[in-house]
């Protein structure tokens, strides 16, 4: 599986950590997606925070079937709706 197959997939669900950022304190932020629109992600932390993303300024490592991916956020930043169906 390469990324143009990992951008459409569902991400709700799938565990993800912020490798890189424009605001550099969001460095490190790892947990589940639990929802997503057109330019946020929201993350469910270990500690049961949940943390509001904006897709187009972080770097994300994504696991998808035992498998991680870097992917730039700027390539998520679209409805998810509008993404699978790319």
């Amino acid at each position: 599986m390469n990324i143009k197959d990992i951008v459409k997939i569902e991400l709700i669900g799938l565990n993800v950590e912020i490798i890189d950022s424009k605001n550099k304190s969001l460095i490190g932020i790892k947990g589940k997606i639990i929802d997503e629109t057109k330019n946020m992600i929201f993350i469910e932390t270990q500690d049961k925070e949940i943390k509001k993303i904006i897709k187009n300024q972080v770097k994300f490592l994504l696991q998808y079937q035992n498998k991680k991916y870097e992917i730039n956020g700027e390539i998520l930043a679209s409805r998810p709706e509008e993404r699978i169906k790319k």
